[in-house]
């Protein structure tokens, strides 16, 4: 349920239940918890920010970037400058919403796992609201690693049963081939619409994901890849801060 305020919301109207904010919406009504706001302004937010997270995701779908393992990672090195365990450094001189933006326009000449696609992916969709200036201000020693974002941008991890499309989930692969340790997991992206986006993988549903994670068990193996229920997000009401340096 959401509240605004403390009070169900009323104006459900504003989004076409289509739409993917409609989509959203219903989600959280459904779910069978609080989903609490100070005003209408800080839901548009939130509902803006998974959005865009999504769109986000589709376009690194549609890039070229591959997947490769920490070691092997490389990006363009008029922005970045990668190391050998696959942290991207922004290079000195270089703005940070160009060189975020030229990971979707460029990509093939980047390739990543799946952990640094979504923090790829949480910046961009922060760019795309709040825009080059308060990007570049607050984002001035960029750097892409696994799950590290800057201190500004937080997020958070929890066990939880009620997905919202934008929301990350973790697929386990526990029975993995040693030879082919990189495919332990997967991190998704729900799109909201029965489908999930993991670096690797494009978009497939979570069951078409567990298929292909169990063609890297051990030979023999019985023991299936599954969905967990464990969820990351923005912290979405503490982004609400960066906006307002827009």
């Amino acid at each position: 349920m959401i509240q605004i305020l403390g009070k169900p919301l009323q104006k459900t109207d504003l989004w076409e239940s289509e739409s993917i904010e409609g989509t959203i919406i219903k989600r959280m009504n459904e779910a069978k918890l609080i989903y609490s706001y100070q005003n209408l302004d800080e839901l548009i937010f939130e509902l803006n920010v998974r959005k865009n997270i999504i769109d986000s995701a589709k376009e690194m779908k549609k890039g070229k970037a591959k997947f490769n393992i920490f070691k092997n990672a490389r990006g363009n090195p008029q922005y970045w400058q990668v190391s050998n365990v696959g942290v991207f450094q922004l290079r000195l001189g270089a703005k940070p919403s160009d060189a975020i933006r030229d990971i979707f326009v460029n990509s093939s000449l980047y390739t990543f796992e799946c952990a640094t696609a979504i923090v790829m992916i949480y910046y961009y969709a922060l760019l795309k609201i709040i825009g080059d200036t308060s990007f570049n201000a607050i984002f001035q020693n960029l750097f892409l690693y696994s799950w590290h974002l800057a201190s500004d941008y937080k997020i958070y991890t929890f066990f939880g049963k009620f997905l919202v499309p934008g929301d990350v989930v973790y697929i386990d692969n526990p029975d993995v081939d040693p030879k082919k340790y990189w495919w332990r997991g997967q991190n998704v992206i729900d799109l909201g619409d029965g489908t999930f986006f993991g670096h690797g993988f494009g978009i497939r549903t979570t069951e078409e994901m567990i298929e292909l994670l169990n063609e890297k068990r051990m030979p023999g193996s019985k023991m299936s890849a599954y969905l967990t229920n464990l969820i990351t997000r923005p912290s979405f009401k503490d982004l609400v801060f960066l906006r307002s340096l827009a």
